[in-house]
């Protein structure tokens, strides 16, 4: 089913003025009033797609959730979900993040509230749940499925952070590589 192009045309400017708030000012300091103003929409428009600013984010981070879930998952599904067999070119996480880096240049502002980090942190972590094996969950006895997932996604978003903290200027071809050797090193997921 097509979406109407004036609803995706609203949605955006709002996404759009909400990152531009978001630069300057939390979540909770943004007025409805003020997100119209910069979209250039009346507030009938607005409340006929949302009902407050938090929702403008959620669906924001739903979209954005979205396309980093297909983007994660996309390496393990071209190799049957064997970790060894995952090359540099199959990974597209560092490119949903290029794609949406004026988001994740919110989310890992220091200035920002923790709360936008953990609401990455429970997303990121929900799908890479998914993604351990049973076989690891049986033979891996002594270490317990939900530290190991933890720590495996504060991996991931340490290595976004510490891209976010250079301006974004390592190639996503070199991230890639760089993700593939620290994998080859120390994974706990290697068959």
């Amino acid at each position: 089913m097509k979406q109407d192009l004036r609803i995706i045309k609203t949605q955006e400017s709002l996404r759009h003025a909400l990152l531009s708030l978001l630069k300057s000012k939390p979540l909770e300091s943004i007025t409805i009033a003020e997100l119209c103003r910069l979209a250039k929409i009346n507030r009938g428009t607005f409340y006929l797609h949302y009902r407050d600013v938090h929702g403008v984010f959620k669906h924001y981070l739903e979209v954005i959730v979205e396309d980093l879930r297909q983007s994660y998952k996309e390496p393990y599904y071209k190799t049957n979900f064997i970790i060894k067999n995952i090359e540099a070119d199959m990974i597209k996480i560092f490119h949903h993040v290029k794609k949406y880096q004026d988001f994740y240049k919110i989310i890992f502002d220091e200035k920002m509230p923790i709360t936008y980090y953990y609401l990455l942190f429970d997303t990121v972590r929900s799908f890479m749940k998914e993604t351990v094996n049973k076989e690891i969950q049986e033979t891996e006895s002594d270490i317990k499925i939900d530290y190991l997932i933890s720590y495996q996604t504060n991996a991931i978003l340490g290595i976004l952070i510490e891209w976010h903290r250079e301006g974004y200027r390592t190639s996503i071809d070199e991230l890639n590589q760089q993700l593939i050797a620290i994998i080859s090193i120390n994974s706990p997921f290697k068959k």
